[in-house]
């Protein structure tokens, strides 16, 4: 197992860095810059300034080679943990996206925690009552979060929540605590606002995972292991979470590698909609007028969380399942 640790943590150094490059790329590919963007509205309010679009070009290095911005950026992060300069904002980077990412971390563990909460339970109960009533009920749900765009369903709780229970809706607190230091009641408000982001947007991701964790279950529920163990007077609860259970646990460990990274960037429409001050409005901004070294580096972490997630993914089905080694 440290074989295997080293090994994927020593993988994960070439991977990162052609992420990087490929990240860097890909915000270099649209034409012109930011700057050129800045210069079209400019022209458009009738203002021109060549001396200082000129100076501005010279100060972010926008004239020189691609691979000259890209190394200029990378050493920055490497040595000084520095992630460049906001063009649109002018200020650094790390002081945009820290504060927006721990909102967006916090909300992606709770999401990621009622995930996996409703959909083991559920999809236990689907597999075990199969054709049942219930199971035909878990089922149609399934179908249905799968079905609606979340946006959509932000929208309809939103309006849901405003028209028929008069809360504040849009942002993860009401607007007389916006600027308030934390309070017992700004906590209790943000509790009243939070599970509905969270609701939302693990929605599509539980109704995915019931219909993994029942079709699993199903495979595991007749195999000659069971039956010998139902045949040797092994209750049935105890029996079923010792062993199916335990073996069609494998989806939901291996979840992590994707769900982690698609929760931290999906959420962008959503974040939108709902007025979340989290990643997505800003990653969508960034991308939109051009901001590179902005939207790299946040492309870039959901690319480290991608890498990372898999990793644990790995490390846990090799602890959960004993069938699995890695040599």
């Amino acid at each position: 197992m440290r074989g295997f640790l080293l090994r994927r943590l020593l993988y994960m150094i070439p991977t990162l860095f052609l992420v990087s490059i490929t990240t860097f790329i890909i915000i270099q590919l649209p034409p012109g810059d930011y700057l050129d963007a800045l210069a079209a509205d400019m022209g458009e309010a009738g203002v021109e300034n060549t001396a200082v679009m000129e100076a501005l070009r010279q100060q972010y290095g926008l004239g020189q080679p691609m691979y000259v911005q890209y190394f200029k950026w990378m050493k920055g992060i490497l040595l000084e943990g520095n992630f460049g300069i906001s063009f649109e904002k002018n200020v650094p980077v790390n002081d945009l996206i820290w504060d927006r990412l721990a909102w967006t971390f916090g909300i992606s563990i709770l999401t990621l925690m009622f995930i996996w909460f409703t959909a083991l339970p559920i999809g236990i109960y689907s597999a075990v009552r199969k054709y049942s009533v219930g199971d035909y009920v878990a089922t149609f749900f399934g179908f249905l979060g799968l079905a609606i765009p979340n946006f959509l369903l932000a929208l309809v709780m939103m309006y849901v929540a405003f028209k028929y229970f008069g809360q504040s809706v849009g942002g993860l607190v009401s607007p007389e605590y916006l600027n308030q230091p934390w309070s017992w009641a700004k906590f209790v408000d943000l509790l009243q606002h939070i599970w509905m982001p969270i609701f939302v947007v693990g929605t599509s991701g539980a109704a995915a995972l019931i219909r993994i964790m029942r079709a699993n279950l199903l495979d595991e529920l007749y195999r000659p292991y069971v039956v010998t163990a139902r045949a040797k007077g092994m209750s049935e609860f105890q029996l079923l979470l010792r062993y199916p259970v335990r073996v069609a646990l494998n989806p939901f460990i291996s979840t992590i590698g994707w769900i982690l990274p698609t929760l931290v960037s999906g959420e962008i429409i959503v974040a939108v909609v709902m007025n979340l001050p989290t990643t997505g409005p800003l990653l969508l901004r960034a991308l939109l007028v051009q901001d590179m070294y902005l939207a790299g580096s946040m492309i870039l972490i959901v690319s480290v969380l991608t890498v990372i997630g898999t990793l644990i993914s790995d490390l846990l089905l090799a602890w959960v399942d004993p069938r699995i080694r890695y040599q």
